[in-house]
């Protein structure tokens, strides 16, 4: 295969995926590793054990004597609400932890939420994450998921805990199939189906002893307190119904009133009851006494402390920062947090790692029944605003920080206390926080049709998600944005969420529906007259017809993205479209027009300090001469490519030009240095979940091994590479890989194999009617006829 067939170039990040390699030298050669957390590490999901934990000693033994078992059949803890079903399965498995040492993953499917439970594909999308899988390479539907899922279990042996699941349906795609590995749900279901079906062992929570409920609360007051009188904490026990929840509550209360005898506050929670009991059915006495002292609690509270309690309630996550917590009170920052510091000390709040705050799933119910009860409707309405904005401004920042190119929308009313991030790094560490949050408030927007904000947080999220290939939350958020646009009957809003259906679809390796969602973004554009859109648009279908290797309207939809631009007067449109088209003319290997083109590109971006567009034409031009047979010059312009990736400490250039630098290594013949860049390019690739590019490095690996008269080796790149490129749909890529893996099982003595390769390869290369696309497949049939 010669140099020039193996070139393509693309201006956007797709996505990452495939077996991690590691360099050696060329004698010991470059190795797979199976798939992982890219830094190697173990994943370690589970939340922090329980303080205080105490007894719960026969369910414990229970769970002991079931991971012995090692038959891999699930369990699950099933109990009432607030019986300490999660306290117990997390201070079990850090008991357990040892056991497994491939580790643990943790998600709590938040079954009883009032908002909507977490879905099997998202869980799955976290734990093929988690599990080295890069975005790209998820597939889209449940069934793959989980097959993978099952697949990159199948030799660990890890603990998955899976917390608060509320029907069987949402447990079973997320089972492993081997039994090495041990999953522990926790439900208020019996589910019976997993038990029947699964096999799952059951192990049902009680309300505690009253022994152990005394013990309890004995250790939590302990050195707080002076010694209460038993039949006293007994009474105290018996009216928390002997549920950890509420006896944890209760106990805190004691401690937060030392002098105060037991007896007084058995009277007042007394009190309380007899309240409540007027104001319910009675008919569930857990739920009630549980209740009762959430109330109890809540009375005690300050004013500004319940408030914020309450407020709280609306938030549209399920954890949440301080300040996020400031903007829905509209209190200042170092007051919220005195005052959050207030409610987790009286157990209404849980605080898992600094500055992260959560509720109990009761506790969020009640405090979401007291803002409605206590919240006249435009005050909940106005502290719901405040923090769907301060999360739509935050958005905004990250944008600003991540992609500072994009075009923003005008922002809304800006809160107190907005992010503002230092470095590219704090934003990314905000977005990563925050992300589950920020598509629960698009969807929360759009639930309490506030439409602007419905339409403006997928507007900004488009810009990350993309380069992030977050697939799942990308289509999810624009879908919603699309939906809100529409119904404020915004135009440009609705075209903007087109123009993000469309590249979310190009960019997941499906260019056709791109080209359709981008075309119905175009056609509003042009109605409405706005030029900037167009060209946008129009940059965008050549973009999709370039991925597909359809070379003639690429170069037509450059060339009209170009005239646009020399309309608007954009000098840096004017240097991108003039780039792409300089790209297509290096896929059909005329050099010397691109080589002109891109110096044009070059000057203007040189003008106008677009670093990334100077190294991507330095790039280009690095090609160029390559493919016309100067490989000096072509080293030149690569490494000043490079050089400007490591001066702004840019990953995504740098792992694009890595691929340059090592073909132009290759054609100076010098092969252990072309193995080191195509090993860091295929490591950065997949960080940076770009699965097509890991791919093109692992394809060059192989043609490296290949000229190295290596080919049972050259044939296992070709392998990973080849899976990948027909995973993605890319029939050209597809092509040449079988081209490449032809000629190494002819080299290794398997000419009937090589020949059916090339077959293959040629039926996908008919497609194609491109002079390089031509030229490959006459020589295919030449060497099969």
């Amino acid at each position: 295969m010669r140099e020039q067939d193996r070139d393509t170039s693309r201006n956007e990040l797709s996505g990452a995926a495939g077996e991690v390699v590691q360099a050696g030298n060329v004698s010991g050669g470059i190795h797979f590793h199976g798939w992982g957390p890219v830094d190697g590490s173990v994943p370690r999901q589970l939340p922090a054990d329980a303080r205080g934990f105490v007894n719960r000693r026969e369910e414990l033994r229970r769970l002991d004597v079931i991971v012995d078992d090692e038959s891999g059949a699930p369990c699950v803890l099933v109990g009432t609400a607030g019986v300490g079903k999660t306290s117990l399965a997390v201070h079990w498995a850090h008991r357990m932890a040892h056991r497994f040492p491939d580790g643990q993953l943790y998600v709590n499917l938040h079954g009883y939420d009032p908002g909507p439970p977490v879905t099997p594909a998202a869980v799955l999308d976290r734990f093929l994450r988690t599990l080295g899988v890069a975005p790209e390479a998820i597939p889209p539907d449940v069934e793959s998921r989980a097959a993978l899922h099952r697949s990159l279990l199948a030799d660990r042996r890890m603990l998955i805990v899976l917390d608060n699941a509320a029907t069987v349906s949402q447990v079973r795609p997320l089972l492993p199939g081997a039994g090495s590995c041990l999953v522990l749900v926790t439900s208020r279901s019996r589910l019976s189906g997993l038990v029947a079906r699964d096999g799952a062992y059951r192990v049902a929570l009680d309300v505690l002893p009253q022994d152990e409920a005394v013990d309890l609360l004995r250790v939590l007051a302990d050195g707080h307190r002076l010694q209460d009188d038993a039949d006293e904490l007994v009474e105290l026990a018996q009216l928390c119904a002997r549920l950890p929840l509420a006896l944890r509550i209760a106990a805190e209360r004691a401690v937060s009133r030392p002098t105060m005898p037991l007896r007084d506050l058995i009277a007042e929670l007394r009190d309380e009851s007899a309240l409540w009991d007027a104001l319910t059915a009675g008919d569930d006495d857990e739920s009630d006494a549980v209740r009762t002292v959430f109330a109890w609690s809540y009375r005690a509270l300050s004013p500004e402390a319940s408030r914020l309690f309450r407020l709280l309630g609306l938030h549209p996550g399920r954890d949440f920062s301080s300040a996020a917590a400031a903007a829905l009170a509209d209190r200042p920052l170092s007051r919220t947090r005195r005052l959050l510091d207030d409610l987790v000390g009286a157990h209404l709040l849980e605080q898992p790692q600094p500055d992260r705050y959560r509720f109990h799933d009761l506790l969020r119910a009640y405090a979401t029944d007291q803002a409605r009860a206590e919240e006249t409707a435009e005050t909940a309405e106005a502290a719901l605003r405040r923090i769907l904005t301060w999360y739509s401004r935050a958005a905004d920042q990250v944008v600003a920080s991540v992609v500072p190119s994009f075009r923003r929308p005008e922002p809304v009313y800006a809160p107190p206390d907005v992010p503002e991030f230092d470095t590219h790094a704090e934003a990314v560490d905000w977005f990563e926080r925050e992300r589950r949050n920020l598509v629960d408030a698009t969807r929360v927007a759009d639930e309490a049709a506030m439409h602007d904000l419905a339409w403006i947080l997928p507007e900004l999220l488009r810009a990350v998600f993309a380069v992030r290939n977050e697939f799942d939350d990308w289509f999810e958020t624009s879908t919603i944005g699309l939906g809100a646009a529409r119904q404020l009957q915004d135009r440009h809003a609705e075209a903007g969420m087109l123009e993000g259906l469309g590249k979310a679809h190009t960019q997941s390796g499906h260019p056709a529906e791109g080209i359709r969602y981008q075309s119905a973004a175009l056609e509003i554009r042009r109605e409405l007259g706005d030029r900037r859109g167009e060209l946008s648009s129009t940059n965008a279908i050549a973009m999709a017809h370039f991925r597909g290797r359809n070379l003639a309207e690429a170069a037509t939809g450059f060339e009209r993205a170009r005239e646009i631009a020399r309309e608007l007067d954009d000098e840096n449109w004017i240097a991108i479209s003039t780039n792409n088209i300089a790209n297509v003319h290096l896929g059909l290997e005329q050099f010397d027009e691109a080589s002109a083109l891109l110096r044009q590109a070059l000057e203007i971006y040189r003008r106008l300090g677009n670093h990334g567009g100077e190294g991507d034409a330095l790039r280009g031009l690095s090609c160029a001469h390559r493919g016309s047979g100067r490989p000096e010059q072509a080293r030149e312009h690569v490494e000043a490519a490079l050089a400007i990736a490591h001066r702004y400490e840019n990953h995504a250039w740098e792992a694009f030009w890595l691929l340059e630098l090592g073909r132009v290594q290759v054609q100076l013949g010098r092969l252990p240095e072309a193995l080191e860049s195509y090993q860091r390019a295929a490591s950065k690739q997949r960080r940076l979940a770009d699965r097509a590019r890991e791919a093109e490095a692992l394809d060059e690996t192989g043609e490296v091994y290949r000229r190295l008269e290596r080919p049972e080796e050259a044939v296992s790149f070709y392998k990973v590479a080849l899976a990948t490129f027909r995973d993605l749909g890319d029939r050209w890529r597809t092509a040449l890989v079988l081209d490449h893996f032809g000629e190494a099982l002819s080299a290794a003595g398997a000419p009937t194999e090589a020949r059916a390769r090339w077959r293959e390869a040629i039926t996908l290369l008919r497609e194609f009617t491109d002079p390089p696309a031509r030229r490959v497949l006459a020589r295919l049939e030449s060497a099969t006829s």
